[in-house]
């Protein structure tokens, strides 16, 4: 019979092999990267799945949970030597257009998984960086060829399968998940500027304490529902999994090679099709599923050019 003797000793030779396999550094930079992306995958999933569950409740309220409950994993990557002057900025100007345009993108992304097929809202979302590539000639004055302009037209060949039911049915929410995009990139583009000159956790507390600011001025034009226990706790499930996404998002493109996990961020889609079907009853359409793979195509070739040109990767989900 066990005692509770080997019971330690077992846990204690488990804990020195797990020690063995950090000191021996089984996993390399890219293989962490590889799992942190995969987590955020795993954590935005979750987060769009409730957020859709959650669809009798006002969407500013569900922006407001989702951003005050995503303080609490913020705090714990601020230095301790930084944590009593951690929001001094020289731009806040920046900083409240990166969170208005962030939320407005959340609100429509929010609104387009309550009203549309999941598959659907995840495929659209895929467009971001071809918003981006547009932008960044308008804000940035880059100049961009003939490759980067096709993987623009096909992934816009592509939404256009994607929506096809919007013009079939009338069904405008369609709309949402590509307001989502433009604002995105905006996101992207006031992204690069102040990671020049600001901390990732001063950018994301301000962007998170903003946000939390714009859900709670909902009260004052909508009526809020008291949550139930449960829905209280998917309401947690949204702010941590949304804020954590994020957090390992950015750390997966500091330890890897961007050109490795980026096309994890597509397993998103294959998460939609399963929990769309499991708990929907959604099932995707082929044009949703071609036009699916030709924005996936486009955001690749786009990123792959970027790349090579070395320029910097947009990373905000938002």
């Amino acid at each position: 019979p066990k005692t509770a003797k080997s019971e330690c000793t077992f846990l204690h030779k488990l804990f020195n092999m797990f020690r063995l396999y950090e000191d021996i550094k089984l996993l390399t930079q890219n293989q962490l990267g590889v799992l942190y992306m995969t987590g955020s995958v795993v954590c935005f999933s979750i987060m769009d799945i409730c957020v859709k569950w959650l669809d009798y409740y006002p969407v500013g309220q569900v922006l407001f949970f989702r951003f005050f409950i995503g303080f609490i994993p913020i705090f714990f990557i601020i230095p301790r030597d930084k944590i009593f002057n951690f929001y001094k900025t020289s731009r806040p100007g920046l900083h409240a257009f990166r969170a208005v345009c962030g939320a407005l993108a959340i609100i429509a992304l929010f609104y387009g998984l309550r009203e549309l097929p999941l598959a659907d809202v995840i495929s659209l979302t895929f467009a971001g960086p071809i918003f981006v590539t547009i932008a960044s000639i308008f804000f940035l004055s880059e100049k961009v060829g003939v490759k980067r302009w096709s993987a623009v037209f096909l992934g816009f060949f592509g939404m256009i399968l994607i929506i096809q039911p919007a013009f079939r049915e009338l069904n405008y929410y369609y709309i949402s998940p590509i307001i989502f995009c433009i604002f995105f990139a905006c996101v992207a583009i006031s992204v690069r500027s102040l990671s020049k000159t600001e901390a990732n956790y001063t950018i994301a507390f301000y962007f998170t304490f903003l946000c939390t600011l714009i859900g709670l001025g909902s009260l004052f034009f909508v009526n809020w529902i008291m949550p139930t226990k449960i829905d209280f706790l998917i309401f947690l499930i949204i702010g941590l999994c949304g804020s954590i996404a994020n957090l390992l998002l950015t750390q997966s493109y500091r330890l890897a090679e961007a050109s490795l996990v980026t096309p994890i961020k597509y397993l998103s889609l294959v998460f939609a099709i399963i929990f769309g079907f499991l708990i929907w009853g959604e099932i995707p359409k082929a044009l949703t599923l071609l036009g699916a793979g030709l924005v996936i195509i486009s955001s690749l070739i786009i990123f792959v050019r970027e790349n090579r040109l070395k320029k910097e990767i947009d990373i905000p989900r938002t």
